[in-house]
């Protein structure tokens, strides 16, 4: 259960500082921890997971779920596996249901799951990522394009809102 200090607002400046939140989060969870990432491409969401991974002990490499929908990754250290998930492909809660996680004994983290986790828990925690869009700075301001805006972007800081939810 991730603790009421880590609830709220962090403001996170760099991808080192994502992985820590995530390390910081990750040592608090256990077997039936539903943690829902939110954010556009590029904003952190996996960066975050290999923090959580890393604080459970799992084996890795972390990677972004999008072409498998669901990689399970088994504890090295005798805990619960994480199962790191990605439903943007997923049109609804009952194709989420499909993939037959074992969230009751998994730590399940689901990317883009915000709208498709109904029925899964009762209680979840709702970790949102924002990052500035277009660069950075009053140099950046009229859209500098001799830079892609990944590159404007990419050592951004993040904004992560950590929430506790509860079903309706």
């Amino acid at each position: 259960m991730i603790p009421d200090e880590l609830l709220g607002r962090h403001d996170v400046p760099t991808a080192t500082d994502m992985e820590n939140l995530g390390r910081r989060i990750g040592a608090h969870l256990e077997a039936g921890d539903l943690v829902v990432l939110t954010g556009p491409l590029g904003a952190g969401k996996t960066t975050l997971t290999r923090g959580l991974a890393d604080a459970l002990g799992v084996r890795g490499p972390i990677q972004s779920p999008t072409f498998v929908i669901a990689r399970t990754h088994p504890s090295l250290v005798g805990g619960a596996p994480l199962v790191h998930a990605d439903a943007y492909r997923l049109s609804s809660a009952l194709e989420l249901d499909d993939l037959d996680i074992d969230v009751d004994g998994s730590v399940v983290v689901m990317e883009w799951g915000r709208d498709k986790i109904e029925g899964l828990r009762e209680v979840w925690w709702d970790v949102e990522i924002t990052r500035p869009m277009g660069g950075r700075g009053s140099d950046t301001m009229c859209g500098d394009l001799s830079r892609a805006s990944a590159e404007l972007d990419a050592d951004a800081p993040r904004i992560v809102v950590i929430e506790k939810r509860t079903a309706a």
